[in-house]
């Protein structure tokens, strides 16, 4: 399904009950995120708040909260889906004829995705703001010790200076005034290239921030993609569907044309940079003041009636979970191809998602668990992952009392703990420096004698199937 405006999406989550309309009236500071904290961390429905005090546009906020919310936004039943589909268009087998090799290139066709449709004219831009105000935007202040009101869910589009390729990632925005805002892209962000290679070319690097439009590209924007791989591409396979682009109206960059809000404008590598944040962070910390770009507005395009949408991040669980979560069961047919002895994935919600990682694989030579753990490291954002749990492929990563009582009693903690040093995560306060800091991997698969273990390994202690059936066929005579 692919959704035309944010709206509809407001209208299939109120028609499944999981929207509920808010129109007392509440600030956009601090009140909204109390609300919908309490809200998230109960397992709650979406909130559209209608009555923003001295704001004119509602807030839509955790949409995303559920896996059903998820699967809705994808326009599918379950997440699964869209991982099966994709590890359908990718496990294909050597073609036998040259039809089959047709239809297996048709098949990765629909994997690269549809591409976009340039239209002469959008909903999102009914109205045209040329002296743009962002003080007509909702936007929050989360956490009592953020620096001010952030921007949180935008998609912020970017070209690379020199090859034209598009980028869209989602990065914070901390609104300094009428006209200009903070641009938090981390070192390892694509934004942050283009706007690296843009001071090699000198001049100004144009943005265009979209707010809202079909939630499966507020999705795309999210996901760890490649950078080769075109977050606009991705939203057409994900919603069947081409994106209509539209050209923004002040900058060189084409946006969705379904889009709720676009703010135009730029930021400029020979600017000094801004100090930015605290921030009240995925973490369940604030993040640091630092430095990052200036984004200057230059022009405002919205629809007539625009919804603005909002998340707020905090200690978990908290909307990003479900973020979080849809990208591990999408993303696992695809790490499979580099690492097809990877049976199931765990990014646990508490581990903030580049804390902890549990995975099982299927053993089949010594220090294999070691093998996947450098891979690992080594692959796009996994390369975050502070520690790593390695478990055999009979052990449910999904069920973390299983995963404790398995590596507690599998681990010599000398013998199967490898240390790295490498690139962590920018918001990880706990590394000596930004950026920069130790990794551990732990290998909790069974240890082979061609592992030097010299030792009996003991089996784990199960019933037998004939005593477990004769108790079955009793049980209800036991008045337990």
């Amino acid at each position: 399904m692919a959704y035309n405006s944010l709206q509809d999406f407001v209208q299939v989550l109120e028609r499944s009950g999981d929207l509920k309309r808010i129109q007392h009236p509440l600030r956009a500071e601090l009140e909204i995120t109390e609300v919908a904290d309490r809200v998230m961390k109960s397992g709650g429905p979406a909130l559209l708040f209608e009555n923003v005090v001295d704001k004119k546009m509602p807030v839509l906020i955790n949409a995303f909260g559920s896996m059903k919310r998820m699967a809705l936004a994808l326009g599918v039943d379950n997440v699964e889906t869209v991982a099966a589909e994709i590890a359908r268009l990718i496990q294909t087998r050597p073609p036998r004829s040259f039809k089959e090799k047709l239809a297996i290139m048709s098949e990765l066709v629909k994997l690269a995705g549809i591409p976009p449709k340039l239209v002469k004219e959008g909903a999102c831009q009914e109205v045209i703001e040329r002296e743009p105000d962002l003080g007509i935007l909702p936007v929050l202040t989360c956490w009592p010790g953020d620096a001010g009101p952030f921007i949180t869910l935008p998609m912020v589009f970017s070209k690379d200076p020199r090859s034209g390729t598009r980028n869209v990632g989602l990065y914070r925005m901390q609104v300094f005034d009428q006209r200009t805002t903070g641009m938090h892209w981390h070192l390892h962000k694509v934004g942050a290239r283009h706007f690296e290679q843009q001071r090699e070319n000198s001049g100004r690097l144009p943005l265009a921030v979209c707010l809202g439009g079909d939630p499966a590209m507020i999705y795309a924007a999210t996901a760890p993609l490649p950078p080769q791989i075109d977050e606009v591409l991705f939203t057409g396979f994900l919603r069947k569907k081409a994106v209509e682009l539209v050209k923004a109206v002040s900058v060189d960059i084409e946006v969705p044309a379904n889009a709720d809000i676009v703010i135009e404008g730029y930021v400029d590598p020979a600017e000094p940079l801004r100090r930015e944040g605290p921030f009240g962070d995925h973490t369940g910390f604030y993040s640091l003041a630092d430095d990052y770009p200036v984004f200057h507005v230059t022009c405002i395009t919205r629809r007539q009636k625009p919804i603005y949408p909002a998340t707020i991040v905090g200690r978990p669980p908290m909307e990003d979970a479900y973020l979080g979560k849809a990208t591990e069961r999408i993303f696992l047919p695809l790490l499979r191809v580099t690492l097809p002895e990877i049976v199931d994935m765990n990014l646990p919600v508490h581990g903030v998602f580049h804390n902890l990682a549990v995975v099982a694989i299927k053993k089949e030579y010594p220090a294999h668990a070691r093998k996947v753990m450098h891979a690992l490291w080594g692959l796009g954002q996994m390369m975050f992952t502070k520690i790593l749990i390695i478990v055999d492929h009979d052990v449910n990563v999904q069920d973390l009392a299983e995963v404790t009582w398995v590596v507690g009693n599998h681990i010599d903690p000398k013998r199967d703990a490898v240390f790295v040093e490498g690139p962590v995560d920018v918001l990880d306060h706990a590394a000596p420096l930004l950026g920069y800091g130790s990794k551990v991997g732990i290998d909790a698969t069974r240890k082979w004698p061609s592992e030097g273990f010299e030792r009996d390994w003991p089996p784990a202690i199960v019933m037998d199937e004939k005593t477990k059936q004769r108790i079955d066929s009793i049980w209800s005579k036991l008045g337990l």
